[in-house]
This record gives C-alpha cells, sequence and structure tokens, in this order.
C-alpha cells in the first residue's frame, strides 16, 4: 500500500481550486476574510478547536517618512488534544502574492495531471496536503497519543510580521514543526538549511535650497542615501548580501532635496551576520549623518533569522525520508536562499521541515503550477510521518 488509499484525492483538488478561486493577496482583507471563513469550515472536520486570532499590529514607513498602520487578516488556529504529552504544530498561509487587481486570477490546465493558479502550489495545494494528512492521520489507532496546533497565517509573504508572535507562542514546547510551503523543487526535493532576511527603511532629512543661487545652504537627502547605498554595498561578504531595492524622494531639478527613504533587504546566512550587519548599519548611520548634515530614521531589521539543521532537525529530515522510503517515494534534500516560517520556527528550537506541500513549480508568476497526484502522495507522507510521531519518533 503506498498510503493514498486513505487519501480523498478529488476532494482534495476542489479545495484546491476553490480556495484559489479566492484572491488572497496579503493587502486583500475582504478576500482574506472569506478564505478564513472556508478554512475555518473545512478544518472543522477535525476533532478540536477552531478559531481566528486577530493580527498584531504592524507599522510601515509611507514615501514621505511617516509611519502608518499597515492591516493584515486574522489567522486561524486549530487545537486538537491541547493536553498531549506529544504535541506538534503544523503551520501554511493562505495569502498569496497576486493583489486584487492583479491579471493571474484564474485556472487553466497545462495538461492532465498540471494545474496553472494563483496559489495552487504556494500554498493552497499545501493547506489541503496538511488537512487531509491530519484526517488520515484520525482513522489511525495512534491518533489518541498526539497533539497539535495548526497555524495559517494571513502575512507569511510579506514576512510574517503580524503573526511572527503568534507562530513563538504556538511553537513553545512542540517536539516538531512540519510546514506546507511547496517542494523546493518538482520532484519534491525539500529545502535543508536556510538563509535569512530583513527588511529596512532609512528616512533621510535634509535642508532645502535653491540648486542656482544658494545650493550651500541646502542639505542633500538623495546624495546622502546614494552614499549609504555605496557603503551598504562595500559590506557584503560570503556571509550577507545586500540589495537596495527602491530610493524614494527628491523635488524639482531646481531645488536641493531635503527628503529621502531608502529601503533595502539583507540576507544572512548565520545569526551572527545578521547581528554583525544591524550593528555596523547604527555606526554608518552616524557617519552619514555627520559628512551630509542629515538626520536619520531607520525603521525594519531582520524579520526571519537563518535556518540552520542541528541534529534534533536532521533527524526530523531523516524520519521524512524514512517514510517517503516506505510509500515509494525518494526523499531528498538541499540549502535554499528562500526564506518562510520554517525560519521562525527553527528560532524557537523546534525542529522543522518547511516544504512538506505540494509539487509544483514558478510560484510567485502567473506560470505557477500544481502537479496534481502530488496532492494525495504529499498528503500520504505527512500522515506517515505524523503517526510515526505519534508513536515515538524524536521522543
Amino acid at each position: 500500500m503506498d498510503g493514498t488509499q486513505m487519501i480523498d484525492s478529488s476532494a482534495m483538488l476542489a479545495q484546491v481550486r476553490a480556495w484559489s478561486a479566492i484572491n488572497t493577496g496579503t493587502a486583500n482583507l475582504a478576500g482574506l476574510a472569506e478564505q478564513a471563513d472556508a478554512l475555518a469550515e473545512a478544518f472543522s472536520a477535525l476533532p478540536g478547536s477552531v478559531e481566528l486570532v486577530d493580527p498584531a499590529p504592524v507599522t510601515a514607513i509611507a514615501a514621505d517618512g511617516s509611519a502608518f498602520d499597515k492591516p493584515h487578516g486574522q489567522n486561524l488556529v486549530v487545537r486538537v488534544r491541547p493536553q498531549a504529552n506529544r504535541r506538534i504544530l503544523l503551520t501554511g498561509h493562505m495569502d498569496t502574492v497576486f493583489p486584487a487587481d492583479h491579471a493571474f486570477q484564474h485556472q487553466r490546465w497545462l495538461d492532465e495531471e498540471t494545474l496553472n493558479g494563483p496559489g495552487v502550489a504556494d500554498m493552497k495545494g499545501g493547506i489541503a496536503v496538511m488537512l487531509h494528512a491530519l484526517l488520515a492521520f484520525e482513522q489511525t489507532a495512534a491518533a489518541s497519543s498526539l497533539g497539535y496546533d495548526v497555524l495559517i497565517n494571513s502575512d507569511e509573504e510579506t514576512g510574517s510580521l503580524a503573526s511572527a508572535g503568534l507562530i513563538a507562542e504556538l511553537a513553545a514546547g512542540k517536539l516538531a514543526a512540519l510546514t506546507y510551503e511547496p517542494a523546493a523543487l518538482p520532484d519534491g526535493t525539500l529545502a535543508h538549511e536556510r538563509g535569512g532576511t530583513g527588511n529596512y527603511s532609512i528616512t533621510f532629512t535634509g535642508r532645502s535650497a535653491h540648486a542656482g543661487r544658494n545650493p550651500h545652504e541646502g542639505r542633500n537627502a538623495i546624495v546622502a542615501a546614494a552614499d549609504l547605498i555605496l557603503r551598504l554595498k562595500a559590506l557584503e561578504t560570503a556571509e550577507i548580501t545586500i540589495n537596495p531595492a527602491k530610493l524614494e524622494g527628491g523635488a524639482a531639478n531646481n531645488v536641493v532635496p531635503d527628503h529621502a527613504v531608502l529601503r533595502f533587504n539583507i540576507r544572512p546566512k548565520t545569526v551572527e551576520a545578521g547581528a554583525a550587519f544591524d550593528h555596523a548599519l547604527n555606526h554608518l548611520l552616524i557617519d552619514i549623518e555627520t559628512a551630509h548634515e542629515v538626520s536619520t530614521h531607520r525603521h525594519g531589521g531582520v524579520t526571519r533569522p537563518p535556518k540552520t539543521v542541528d541534529a534534533k532537525a536532521q533527524r526530523l529530515f531523516d524520519l521524512v525520508r524514512e517514510c517517503g522510503a516506505e510509500l515509494g517515494q525518494d526523499i531528498r534534500w538541499q540549502a535554499t536562499g528562500g526564506v518562510c516560517d520554517g525560519n521562525n520556527i527553527a528560532a524557537c528550537g523546534v525542529p522543522v521541515v518547511d516544504t512538506m506541500g505540494v509539487r509544483g513549480g514558478a510560484i510567485h508568476s502567473p506560470q505557477e503550477y500544481l502537479i496534481v497526484p502530488s496532492l494525495a502522495e504529499r498528503a500520504a507522507l505527512s500522515a506517515r510521518v505524523i503517526e510515526r510521531l505519534a508513536l515515538g519518533a524524536l521522543s
């Protein structure tokens, strides 16, 4: 038996198609609310409590340098057997990168086994895998031995800033965690170690002046920002990359600009590299303020620390591979530069495999696709892994 006999693949596909038809761009609060209600109904089939949890407050920086509240959708939390001695966490996200006005809103079949559509792989297919793996697990004799929490957040695609605290809260004390991002490669390869990420916005305030009559009295915020960009790039090493992404500000050509906002992303490979950059940035800003006689304000920081794989986490990867072999699936893994909620979970000291979702590809693009047979395949894999955890694997 390959384990898929317990999985209703047609029901899985129907759910994925229905969920994909709901636009859930991270800023589409109405769409997220509709999706959350649909997920709450679907997950009510499990023997636990289902609730929608409000997001934490998050601020962002506007082009004029002012801070504003950034709203987010609610997060779905399911708790099953919370008093069990052995408990795990399963996570996913309902949001996609496609806003309500994006052209990519519909599904189409590329061939008889490949479905193209928004979120079908990342990760509405993964949510279906999670749900049906749990439904299959609940039919086993081992089910009473394991408790679990499920979190499906609404802001993963923008860094999980409004749900990071909830992730940490639910991860605390867990034996292990499974996250349902799509496989790293279409053949089912898992993501292993991951780098980290951080997003920053730096606001520069200078002094305006006439570019012809008295430019010496101005303090050019654009020049100060450009100087910082070059100094930031000079900080790059083998352990960290820095991507200045957007520079906003300026005025008419005959005015010395007194305002600018620089936005950039970092990708540290180690926790130490991220901390060293943050320290260096503080000193750079002091130097910039002195050299250009401007003031600066920083917003942001490392949002997802690098995910390393220690001995405990490797045991979980090995367990997934063993379960895959039992089902005739060849499970492999490789390091990746991408980030996800698995980074947050690993930072809590909990072993996590974060690409337990479907096989597919071209995510974050209108070419995104789901390999439909992988729905039942990956659900069977997860069900077997969860059953093994219930029976004492990793304990």
